[in-house]
C-alpha cells in the first residue's frame, strides 16, 4: 500500500493551472518540522517535499494559508516515468490550527 501522510506547512506554492484536459493542478513545496525518537535517541527532523494536488483538491489547496500547518494525506510516485524524484500527491488536507 502506497499512502503517506504528513504534518507540514505549505512553504512555496505555484499558481493554480489547467492540464489540457482541463484537470486543475496546484504544484508546492511542504516544509516538515518535528522531533523523532529513532533507537532510543531523539533526533530533529526537517525537511522540504514537492507536493502536487490535482483535481478537485487543488482549489482547496490553491486557498490554504502559507505558513499554515496542516495534515496531508495522499501517495508517493515519480515526478515522471524516467524520474528518480518523488512528489507527494494530495489526496486529503485537514487544518491542524
Amino acid at each position: 500500500m502506497n499512502q503517506f501522510q504528513l504534518v507540514a506547512c505549505i512553504a512555496e506554492r505555484d499558481i493554480l493551472r489547467y492540464t489540457p484536459a482541463g484537470l486543475p493542478i496546484v504544484t508546492a513545496k511542504l516544509l516538515h518540522s518535528s522531533q523523532q525518537t529513532e533507537a532510543g535517541i531523539v533526533r530533529q527532523i526537517e525537511f522540504d517535499i514537492p507536493a502536487l494536488a490535482a483535481g478537485e483538491i487543488a482549489g482547496k489547496f490553491n486557498h490554504a494559508a502559507l505558513g499554515e500547518i496542516f495534515q496531508f494525506t495522499g501517495f508517493l510516485a515519480r515526478k515522471s516515468r524516467n524520474s528518480r524524484t518523488l512528489v507527494f500527491h494530495i489526496l486529503h488536507i485537514e487544518s491542524k490550527a
